[in-house]
């Protein structure tokens, strides 16, 4: 059973940073895309960023592109994103996800974490 667990969320004040960490288990991940997907209160949730697990392929939603990174070590089953520059408008639930079709923008994936809060103050 895939499994992910978030970390690493917080309150933070605006062009802080924060690194969320999303450990991953139970299974093998050749071909699949991790990523994150965020949902404020009252919004849609929306992709942030995601990364090939085989081929380290990654990509950003256009509104963190340049403030936010994605990454995942050699050999390690975690996967971080760096947060830097952060605004008002990051607040959200920051979840983790997994597509075993590979897809890096994908949000609508069948293995999600529990959520990290991320909170931005002005």
């Amino acid at each position: 059973q895939v499994q992910l667990v978030e970390s690493g969320g917080g309150l933070v004040q605006t062009g802080g940073s924060l690194r969320l960490s999303c450990a991953v288990s139970g299974g093998t991940f050749s071909g699949y895309a991790i990523g994150w997907v965020r949902q404020a209160p009252g919004k849609e949730r929306e992709f942030v960023a995601g990364i090939g697990w085989s081929d380290g392929n990654a990509g950003y939603a256009d509104s963190v592109k340049g403030r936010f990174t994605i990454s995942r070590p050699y050999a390690k089953n975690t996967v971080y994103l760096q947060m830097n520059s952060l605004k008002p408008e990051d607040t959200a639930i920051y979840y983790c996800t997994a597509d075993p079709r590979g897809r890096v923008r994908a949000t609508t994936t069948p293995y999600w974490g529990q959520g990290t809060q991320v909170t931005v103050s002005s």
